[in-house]
């Protein structure tokens, strides 16, 4: 959510703003919502102190006359509020200056790291490798869960938590605390972290009354299935304040999450590229408005680290404003390449939603020096998110980068000690069960 007072201030530049990410707003009529809502907060302080002028002197029917139209007026107070309120939750966060303006195709490549890998014979698709190795089964999970659903098996399964524990091992030196969150969010939740706002619930899974039991009696509830870590581990400080020594506060949330990805065909919905739940860690930054930028360069660079000794190749994108989310004001993808698809595909995302989310969760922190002192005005952090690694299309690339001509595929360095005996090489054969 905007600022209100910004909005005021700056009315052009808002309606441009959302209008570059593609949203249509009426600035105007936010305006008058406004001042509607602002007259009316002015007129009841005003009966109020004429209530207690009444009261001093005693008139008890001139109270009553007062009391109904105090009663009156807060009720229009708040149906003014809810109405302004509804009018703020529609505006986007506003794109930064450097975000080009325009769709998908206005995106920008500012960075390629690598060469793309090259055959001396003809590579396989991830899924041909999977299957040949007994590590990826998508036609008994067809069985099971339906069509974009896919089993791992074997090394695909020690390679999932070998990269896992690569992260951890990473990110716990840099202060990141680990967290497995509840994949169900209440519906309330995730409007205000505002991803909904612009139709974007409809890529995600709604379980409509859900039915808990809570103290031997069942309770009906909205819920959704997580699309990604933030989702859920944005909110875990809803209506909190931050000391600013806790700053930044950086997690790094390890998580199942589900899509419904109406619309894809072609080769995303091959294999595991594009299915309907997949892993994901995910790095989310609480911090002061000052180290917004400084953050953003450091997330970005941590997932960069972790693609670069993976040893595979990749782009950096910077988002133009109609490919952002609601929330974000600017989004850096990383794509690496796929060999089999001859071209980068999108694991990453880094993002800063600025205060926008922490005005709607009201997430603050009390400024350096003001601990412990009443009365000082608490600001709203800013609050940050980037992919640490897509699990499902790190492997994908894995598989694909590093396949041999035999049909073998190498391990990255980086990942042989975390697999048993410092495994070095996925064969047909790696894993036997034991008669």
């Amino acid at each position: 959510m905007l600022d209100i007072k910004f909005i005021r201030e700056n009315p052009k530049e808002v309606q441009e703003g959302a209008e570059d990410k593609g949203i249509k707003i009426d600035i105007n009529q936010i305006l008058d919502s406004d001042k509607k809502y602002r007259k009316l907060s002015e007129l009841i302080q005003k009966l109020r102190e004429e209530r207690n002028k009444t009261a001093e002197k005693k008139d008890i029917e001139k109270g009553k006359e007062i009391k109904e139209k105090l009663d009156k007026q807060k009720q229009e107070l708040r149906l003014a509020k809810e109405a302004l309120d509804d009018l703020l939750l529609k505006i986007p966060n506003l794109p930064l200056k450097d975000v080009p303006v325009g769709n998908e195709s206005k995106n920008k490549i500012i960075k390629k790291v690598g060469t793309p890998k090259k055959f001396d014979f003809k590579p396989c698709d991830h899924l041909e490798i999977g299957e040949t190795l007994d590590i990826i089964d998508v036609k008994r999970a067809v069985k099971v869960s339906g069509t974009r659903f896919g089993f791992l098996k074997n090394e695909a399964v020690l390679l999932e938590f070998a990269l896992v524990q690569f992260v951890l091992e990473k990110l716990l030196k840099e202060n990141f605390i680990p967290v497995i969150p509840p994949v169900l969010i209440k519906n309330e939740i995730t409007k205000a972290l505002g991803y909904w706002q612009a139709g974007g619930n409809e890529n995600y899974y709604f379980l409509r009354d859900y039915e808990l039991e809570e103290d031997g009696k069942a309770k009906s509830l909205n819920l959704y299935l997580a699309g990604t870590g933030e989702h859920v581990a944005v909110p875990m400080h809803k209506d909190e304040v931050f000391k600013s020594n806790e700053l930044p506060k950086r997690y790094i949330v390890f998580s199942s999450c589900f899509r419904r990805e109406a619309g894809s065909y072609g080769k995303d919905t091959r294999g595991i590229f594009r299915v309907h739940e997949f892993d994901k860690l995910e790095m989310i930054s609480f911090v002061t408005p000052e180290d917004d930028e400084k953050e953003r360069k450091k997330l970005l660079q941590f997932a960069e680290e972790l693609v670069n000794q993976l040893g595979l190749s990749y782009q950096l994108v910077r988002l133009a404003t109609r490919d952002m989310s609601f929330p974000a004001a600017e989004t850096i993808d990383i794509e690496i390449w796929v060999p089999s698809q001859n071209k980068y595909r999108e694991t990453h995302s880094i993002s800063t939603t600025t205060d926008f989310q922490a005005r709607r969760l009201n997430i603050r922190y009390l400024p350096a020096g003001k601990a412990g002192q009443e009365g000082n005005e608490k600001n709203y952090v800013h609050i940050l998110n980037g992919t640490a690694l897509a699990i499902g299309r790190t492997i994908i690339a894995i598989l694909e980068n590093y396949q041999q001509k035999d049909g073998s595929v190498e391990i990255p360095k980086v990942l042989q000690k975390y697999l048993p005996a410092g495994r070095q090489v996925i064969e047909k054969t790696s894993i036997k069960p034991k008669k």
